[in-house]
């Protein structure tokens, strides 16, 4: 997946149905590629460019992945 495919626009958390923001590697935690719910917390992981969108696929991140998370995240 790459920041401008419009499939972004219409993905949601599958919890609270909200957006979900692209986290592509930068050598920063976990290397693969993901969506992450920030007010949730999870982590939901891309496989060979799908996205992983059951309950169940989502990981809650640690306080200290969350705040890198959303460094990486602000513009």
């Amino acid at each position: 997946m790459n920041p401008d495919d419009p499939l972004l626009r219409i993905l949601a958390c599958p919890l609270d149905k909200g957006p979900l923001h692209l986290l592509v590697p930068d050598g920063a935690l976990p290397s693969e590629e993901a969506l992450y719910n920030p007010r949730l917390r999870r982590r939901y992981p891309v496989v060979d460019g799908i996205p992983q969108l059951l309950p169940s696929s989502g990981e809650q991140v640690t306080e200290d992945e969350h705040e890198e998370l959303l460094k990486r995240m602000a513009p």
